[in-house]
């Protein structure tokens, strides 16, 4: 999960109707975990006393003492010393150099697939051994399966998956004006008028993130176009100036056009980054500056880490509303790739595989796993299971965040590709033509290398 760029991965589905997330309080570390310490082990793991690894991933604060009881079982059923390095919002960045200066982690966690196919291509990437394989094919879809793998092989487990089809609102607002939970986009924008007629400035947006607007992008556009035209959007297959391109931003011109429904309007907006967005909706419960803020399942955890609201009173949350036929399932996550193909670095990507590491982190709270073998029981309250319940049960029925799909300098870079011209769009919402001129350009660029 990545805060800037990062908080963009682990996942609960938007075909869920009434979520609700508790990002749960970590013990410390030298507690360990309760979890585990109460179930036997599914996978057996070699003895490794003596050798040391080192794990790259962008997590900080609570998710990275929650991975680091995870790191910490595997530690104590191997014998291995397992060392966490933070590699700041930019991983391919941080790897990249790791690699060229001959000193790569033995795993890193990557919130990318086109990172990691780029780097699977560039031959920096190992092959997952059989028993990370075996371990790979009894616990997740193909589905998941099919996204870590590159030319046939597979090189990555996504032990961290995220929602990015959820609409947070604030209960009082909502109540206040009178609207509910908008099951269609024509309500939706109908909502938000109301919403702004109440008193209440209705979508709080972070477009300083430009991350943001990738994903209000994605979800209407795999609602309206299509499974079909997304997976070939998502491959450059066909061109940013297509026809589909056009329509969801005219949807989206519908809300980001009309500046009184934005937070403190569209400049405002522009000015505003991830964090701030939640706030705006949760902080000041009395007097919220917004009704409502669109992202992804960890907004439950600024919710709880910044703010005063609890989660199923004062913060409420539904699926993303349908434009076409279907409500969006967009959706992200971290994958587990091992870069020096030794015996640790294998094992310990066959025990994030497995559902033993799954269940540490899923009941320590603000985690989901796409394991489909971790009992429910792990996850500490009946919404993240009932989400966690959604995730599974979609099967193969799910698309991975688009611009998670790109290659970085398009789809992944701040100032840059997809994020700037988004940004753009959001400051200019009557220059359809020329943002989908600015993508095309960026992504024809980005693509061909």
């Amino acid at each position: 999960m990545r805060i800037s760029r990062a908080p963009r991965t682990a996942l609960a589905l938007a075909s869920a109707a009434a979520l609700t997330l508790t990002a749960a309080g970590c013990a410390a570390e030298d507690e360990g975990s309760e979890w585990a310490a109460s179930h036997k082990p599914t996978v057996d793991l070699p003895q490794l006393k003596g050798q040391k690894l080192q794990v790259a991933a962008v997590w900080t604060g609570d998710e990275q003492k929650n991975f680091r009881k995870v790191l910490d079982e595997f530690e104590k059923r191997t014998g291995a010393k397992v060392e966490f390095v933070p590699t700041g919002d930019n991983v391919a960045t941080y790897i990249g150099s790791k690699v060229e200066g001959g000193s790569p982690p033995d795993v890193a966690m990557l919130p990318q697939v086109g990172v990691l196919r780029e780097f699977a291509r560039k031959g920096w990437l190992k092959p997952l051994g059989k028993e990370a394989l075996a371990q790979s094919k009894k616990n997740f879809a193909k589905g998941w399966r099919d996204l870590g793998s590159y030319e046939g092989k597979q090189y990555g487990i996504y032990y961290k998956a995220a929602n990015k089809s959820l609409i947070w609102y604030n209960s009082q607002a909502f109540e206040d004006a009178g609207v509910k939970e908008a099951k269609d986009w024509k309500s939706f924008v109908k909502d938000a008028e109301t919403l702004s007629d109440s008193g209440v400035d209705p979508v709080s947006v972070g477009g300083a993130d430009g991350w943001t607007l990738t994903d209000w992008f994605e979800n209407v556009y795999l609602s309206q176009a299509g499974p079909e035209k997304y997976d070939q959007l998502a491959e450059h297959k066909i061109k940013w100036t297509d026809p589909s391109v056009t329509e969801a931003l005219k949807t989206l011109q519908q809300l980001w056009g009309k500046s009184h429904l934005l937070a403190g309007g569209n400049q405002g907006a522009l000015q505003t980054d991830f964090p701030k967005s939640v706030t705006q909706a949760f902080g000041n419960l009395a007097s919220p500056q917004a009704a409502l803020v669109f992202e992804a399942d960890f907004v439950g955890v600024n919710i709880e880490g910044d703010t005063k609201a609890r989660i199923g009173k004062d913060a409420q949350v539904y699926p993303f509303p349908k434009v076409g036929a279907k409500p969006p399932v967009v959706t992200a996550g971290d994958a587990a790739a091992v870069l020096k193909n030794s015996k640790g670095a294998q094992a310990l990507a066959t025990f994030l595989a497995s559902k033993d590491a799954a269940g540490i982190w899923a009941a320590e709270g603000g985690y989901v796993s796409p394991n489909k073998e971790l009992d429910l029981s792990a996850y500490p309250n009946q919404p993240q299971r009932e989400i966690a319940k959604a995730l599974v049960e979609a099967g193969n029925d799910f698309r991975f965040d688009m611009s998670d799909q790109a290659p970085a300098a398009f789809g992944g870079t701040k100032g840059e590709g997809e994020w700037k011209a988004l940004q753009d769009f959001l400051k200019n919402p009557e220059d359809i033509k020329g943002t989908q001129q600015a993508l095309e350009k960026a992504a024809a660029k980005a693509y061909e290398k």
